[in-house]
């Protein structure tokens, strides 16, 4: 039973290794308001095409993103939108640290 659900958490944490990168984050944001070719990203990001291609690359594997060829330009959209909600817990991880932190600082500073 446990190698069952050790294979699951293997799943879910290949899917958040996925994400776990700055630009990778941003690529699903930007996606979130539709899907967008390989072309208009790279110009967002700001690098060259083969390192957003490489990030789409890793999204695609973990199953977050679809891609699309149409003539010489790949499109992607996410594959299941809901993926976003994950987005709503971390602010509310991070909102929380914070607020441990700045009780810290008013105890350390009394």
């Amino acid at each position: 039973m446990f190698m069952q659900r050790k294979s699951h958490l293997e799943a879910r944490a290949r899917v958040l290794k996925a994400m776990a990168h700055p630009s990778r984050l941003f690529i699903i944001e930007e996606l979130e308001k539709g899907e967008q070719c390989v072309c208009d990203l790279t110009a967002m990001i700001g690098a060259d095409i083969s390192t957003v291609s490489k990030h789409l690359s890793v999204l695609k594997q973990a199953g977050i993103v679809l891609d699309d060829k149409r003539g010489n330009q790949v499109f992607y959209r996410l594959q299941v939108p809901c993926i976003l909600n994950f987005f709503g817990c971390v602010e509310s991880v991070l909102e929380a640290q914070a607020r441990t932190h700045a009780g810290y600082l008013t105890v350390a500073g009394t």
